[in-house]
């Protein structure tokens, strides 16, 4: 009963502020689609943009495994992020302990102080594209649960995902979203954090879809995880990025982006530099490497990088 309230209660609030802008506007309430009268205004910051460079524990996958013949855990993550001048490091929730303590948080937030470092942020993996029931308020509680970790180790960021429909078509999955990120995001409110949904497939393969979505959360504490690598079926990857740009509060920096007909490609820092600086972002770019050889690439990626930020 409490979850249908609550859902009847979101719903409520969404329709009389639809209303409202609509009568404001002189125009008709449409109730079949998504709203789009009250969309939310991209994120917009005062001064001069700023970059700073962190790395997404994903990027060490294949050494977090148990048998992996050259092991890293969160603690030597944070020192590779040190020993490399990042100035944050992104602790991605799939390495931490399974059985995970207040303790264990606590232990990782004073070592990332002890060597000088913001943790820039976590991510999950849930899935919001669901209809209503047990597996959907279960990803709701797995992001309320995170949000508590975070409060507690000071990630300030969690990135997020939409998923993909099961059990319903992709527009009652975007409404679905748009009721997770909401709650989740009045949730997120109470500690400060802030939520990002990435550009990761499924219900936001199309950027439309993504837009469509992060434009109707109403929540001052939601915005976009940019990932410069995951642009499906588009013609123009980069155009894509300057149209999620304006909303992100996240950024994670792939170092081969998807072209059409030309399969993967290296990035260019320089153009993307230029996209986020032209949308007046400030905040973490997190290096997240995707290829086979971390050991050797990531520090010549991020001196690239470094070096490309760093120019007038």
């Amino acid at each position: 009963m409490k979850e249908k309230e609550s859902l009847s209660r979101i719903d409520r609030r969404r329709f009389l502020a639809h209303v409202g802008m609509g009568l404001a506007a002189g125009i008709g309430v449409g109730l079949g689609s998504v709203p789009s009268a009250q969309a939310v205004e991209p994120i917009r910051r005062p001064g001069k943009p700023r970059l700073r460079l962190s790395i997404a524990a994903y990027s060490f996958r294949d050494y977090f495994k148990p048998n992996a013949k050259r092991k890293m855990d969160l603690h030597r993550f944070i020192d590779y992020c040190a020993d490399h001048d990042c100035d944050g490091t992104e602790l991605t929730s799939y390495y931490f302990p399974k059985n995970l303590t207040r303790d264990y948080l606590i232990e990782l937030k004073r070592h990332a102080f002890l060597r000088g470092l913001d943790i820039s942020g976590t991510a999950v993996g849930n899935n919001f594209a669901l209809p209503d029931g047990p597996d959907y308020r279960s990803q709701i509680a797995l992001v309320k649960q995170w949000i508590d970790y975070a409060a507690v180790f000071g990630a300030p960021h969690i990135r997020i995902f939409a998923g993909r429909a099961k059990g319903i078509d992709k527009k009652e999955a975007k409404k679905q979203c748009i009721r997770a990120l909401e709650e989740c995001g009045d949730y997120a409110a109470k500690y400060g954090i802030w939520l990002g949904l990435e550009n990761h497939g499924g219900i936001v393969a199309d950027v439309n879809d993504l837009l469509d979505i992060i434009r109707s959360v109403q929540s001052r504490w939601v915005g976009v995880n940019l990932d410069t690598g995951n642009f499906w079926g588009t013609d123009n990857p980069y155009h894509d990025m300057e149209r999620l740009a304006p909303y992100a509060v996240n950024v994670q920096y792939k170092v081969k982006i998807r072209w059409p007909g030309r399969g993967k490609v290296p990035s260019d820092p320089k153009r993307i530099k230029a996209i986020l600086e032209n949308a007046g972002y400030q905040g973490y770019v997190a290096l997240e490497y995707e290829e086979n050889d971390p050991w050797g690439e990531i520090p010549q990626w991020l001196a690239r990088l470094r070096e490309t930020f760093e120019e007038d």
